[in-house]
Formats: C-alpha cells, sequence, structure tokens
C-alpha cells in the first residue's frame, strides 16, 4: 500500500512542479495529504528529486479520489496555469477518465468559491458519464 501512495503523492508532486513555481500553500496541502497517508517529510522531499512511476490501474473511487486531490492541489494557490491543466488532464487520461468528464470538472469548479467542487457534486459529474 505505501508503494502505491509514494506513487499518488509523486503524481501530486509533478502538479506541483507543473507551473514552474512551489508555493507555500501547495507544499502545506502536499505535507497534509502525505501526513494522512502515514508518508515521511523525507519521502516527500525524495519524489521532488526521484519520482515514481504513475500508478495505472484505478478503481472508479481511486479515479474520482486523485483526480479530485489534483483540481484541490491546483487551486490551493488561488492560480489556475494552463500547465497545470494540462498535467491534470494528461493524468485524467492516463487513469482512464473520460476526456468529457475530466473537461466537464474543470468547467465546473469555475462555479464554485475557490474553485473547490463539493466531493458529492464531483461524484454525480463522474456517475452521469459511467452510468
Amino acid at each position: 500500500m505505501e508503494n502505491n501512495n509514494l506513487s499518488l503523492l509523486s503524481d501530486l508532486v509533478y502538479i506541483v512542479k507543473a507551473d514552474g513555481k512551489i508555493t507555500q500553500s501547495e507544499l502545506d496541502f502536499l505535507m497534509r495529504i502525505a501526513k494522512r497517508m502515514k508518508i515521511s517529510t523525507e519521502q516527500v522531499k525524495d519524489l521532488f528529486t526521484n519520482p515514481l512511476p504513475t500508478k495505472t490501474n484505478f478503481t472508479e473511487i481511486e479515479k474520482i479520489t486523485q483526480f479530485q486531490k489534483m483540481v484541490l492541489l491546483m487551486n490551493v494557490d488561488g492560480e489556475t496555469h494552463p500547465k497545470e491543466i494540462e498535467a491534470i488532464k494528461n493524468y485524467g487520461l492516463a487513469m482512464g477518465i473520460r476526456p468529457t468528464v475530466i473537461d466537464h470538472v474543470l468547467l465546473k469548479m469555475e462555479d464554485y468559491p475557490d474553485k473547490i467542487i463539493p466531493p458529492q457534486e464531483l461524484i454525480h459529474l463522474f456517475q452521469k458519464y459511467y452510468n
């Protein structure tokens, strides 16, 4: 499980680095996620220089959860950079998320304060396209 968590966190590190600058709010968010996953600060620091391969097989709930973390991380600094959006789209596709779902989520986030889609709404968006 730890390798899975490290791989997922490595993907989040990539999102943090996508726009070429790393903010304190992004680091804080990343470290809160790492703490929940029981990943040490040293392990997180190592992921910045030694990224792990992306996990390729996800359950539906893992897809939703990881994609939500990526969107939250992208917006935590109050800026949405085109390179972050591109990275999130690429990761979404690699996870097996349909392009229409990715685009819908990225558009829908604009409707909410701080671009945070409530979890139930996010699940509903996914269900709309997968059921």
